[in-house]
């Protein structure tokens, strides 16, 4: 009899800057979408993130650098000491649903992807989208700059998102700011990582305002950088592929 394989360990990794009026909400949520361990990276937060973090049970990584890549590669760094089989990426602000980490993690688990991008769609009954109009129209400027200089065609770079951990180290992530969740996509193109894409539910935020898209200001910061990143990301070549979980 062929024994059975342990089911795979899956983490949440939640970069949060200033979010405890609403991450209470997200960590509540997560409980019983097949999730072992939650991680929130405080981003020198100035508020008491770290503490509602711990009331609801997730372990606390302090990165004293602001940034989304800062905060993500601290997490990670935090669980090389006892990795999990897949880490998922997850807001802290709820606009993103803890039921759609199942629809995230069945494509790995079903042994079809190594990476799956979740494609934000407006949830029923509203029907509008909670990304402000000059953010979506960033974010279809920055993919289409990714198919005509990388050939890589993407529905989105929402920050939702799931990956096989020793994938992830493979990929050499280094992005400390916003030029991170496009980095990975790239990467995961050119080392030819299985990606799926999955539409999930994104709502508006439950309190405060988005340090990107919040403002019209923000979000061509963060343009900005997306656009470099296309640049630099041309020039970086993997040097073994990264895909089926290997190393």
């Amino acid at each position: 009899m062929i024994p059975s394989r342990p089911p795979d360990r899956v983490a949440v990794l939640i970069p949060a800057l200033n979010e405890e009026a609403s991450l209470p909400g997200v960590l509540g949520q997560i409980a019983g979408w097949g999730v072992d361990r939650v991680v929130v990276v405080d981003n020198r937060s100035t508020d008491g993130t770290a503490r509602v973090a711990r009331e609801g049970g997730a372990e606390v990584v302090h990165e004293p650098e602001r940034g989304y890549g800062a905060a993500c590669l601290a997490g990670i760094h935090h669980l090389k000491a006892d990795p999990p089989d897949i880490l998922v990426f997850l807001d802290g602000d709820q606009s993103d649903d803890p039921a759609a980490i199942a629809d995230l993690l069945e494509p790995i688990r079903g042994g079809r992807a190594d990476f799956v991008v979740g494609v934000r769609t407006a949830p029923a009954p509203e029907g509008r989208s909670a990304v402000p109009v000059h953010a979506r129209l960033g974010n279809r400027l920055v993919r289409l700059g990714a198919l005509l200089i990388h050939g890589a065609r993407f529905r989105d770079l929402g920050p939702f998102r799931a990956i096989r951990f020793p994938s992830l180290l493979a990929l050499g992530m280094d992005d400390r700011n916003w030029g991170w969740t496009l980095q990975m996509q790239l990467r995961a193109h050119h080392f030819g990582l299985r990606t799926a894409e999955v539409e999930v539910p994104h709502r508006p935020r439950a309190a405060g305002r988005s340090k990107i898209s919040g403002t019209v200001r923000g979000t061509l910061g963060a343009g900005g950088k997306m656009l470099l990143t296309l640049v630099r990301e041309r020039f970086h070549r993997p040097s073994r592929v990264a895909s089926r979980g290997s190393p």
